[in-house]
């Protein structure tokens, strides 16, 4: 039988950090833009923290169905385990993307219409991702998919329905968080390598391989704070952002020594914490560069 502690680790809360990230870097450009409002701002994280559960369990239905979850070595899934009925978890997934869905329809009456459109793209791309007859995350098209929506579309989004413009910084500060939040994805796949291999999920780590898989993790990391030290060269104070950089080295050192099974998901957790701490010092600095 199922209980509420089960349903909480099903949510997969250590995930949560890439849904807020991008909120908070959007926000700090928004500020650094003289367009904070915290209404819109509010709803954002709303919008980011009901997609990001209505992702996890559509995936934990999804994959379950598929006996992609009968083997797992990391968090516990609803259906894979039979802790949850496969309709049960649909249900969780739906509401949280009705919940998604009504703070997105008030942020579209806020600012504009066009956010429905990529708000029910948004949908339909979280849904895709384990879903449907051709799910990309079986296609080693994870990643990419990962870093347009947590990166430019969460981060530039968030910065517009405050200041009601497209802005060159909120797409520059987009890129570091997309890719911290793509390394989540990668430390994911590299811990579940073997057994999506076993069941034909073709993941991009699958395709690359443990040894190049390890090295992508690091690279994402490198560049990611590349960027921020570019941003820092027209706004000093996203430098802060480098701050977060001593949170790198434990999840940068567990891969790179050939850390396995539940390494890995202590991997998954820095990565987690990381990115978020990246996204509070980076967007604090960019709200005190306004």
């Amino acid at each position: 039988m199922d209980t509420p502690d089960q349903w909480v680790a099903g949510a997969r809360p250590r995930t949560l950090p890439a849904a807020v990230a991008p909120v908070l870097v959007g926000c700090g450009a928004a500020a650094a833009l003289d367009g904070f409002r915290p209404g819109p701002a509010l709803l954002a994280m709303v919008v980011a923290l009901a997609l990001q559960v209505a992702v996890n369990y559509a995936n934990d239905y999804s994959d379950g169905r598929r006996g992609t979850d009968t083997d797992r070595v990391g968090p516990m899934r609803l259906v894979g385990s039979g802790a949850a009925a496969q309709r049960q978890v649909l249900v969780a997934a739906c509401l949280a993307f009705g919940v998604a869905a009504v703070a997105g329809l008030v942020l579209a009456a806020l600012s504009s219409w066009w956010l429905v459109a990529v708000g029910a793209v948004c949908i339909a791309s979280a849904w895709a991702y384990t879903g449907g007859p051709v799910p990309y995350g079986y296609r080693a098209l994870g990643e990419v998919f990962v870093f347009v929506f947590f990166g430019p579309v969460a981060v530039v989004g968030t910065t517009f329905v405050q200041t009601r413009s497209l802005e060159g910084l909120a797409f520059a500060v987009s890129v570091p968080v997309g890719l911290l939040i793509v390394a989540i994805l990668v430390v994911n796949n590299l811990r579940d390598i073997d057994g999506d291999a076993a069941v034909g999920k073709r993941t991009l780590a699958v395709l690359l391989g443990d040894r190049r898989t390890r090295l992508l993790f690091v690279g994402l990391f490198v560049v990611a704070f590349a960027v921020i030290a570019a941003v820092g060269v027209v706004r000093p104070w996203a430098l802060l952002g480098l701050l977060a950089v001593p949170l790198a080295v434990p999840p940068a050192r567990t891969v790179l020594t050939g850390g396995r099974g539940p390494a890995l998901i202590g991997a998954l957790a820095g990565t987690g914490l990381l990115t978020l701490a990246t996204g509070v010092l980076l967007g604090t600095g960019l709200a005190l560069s306004g």
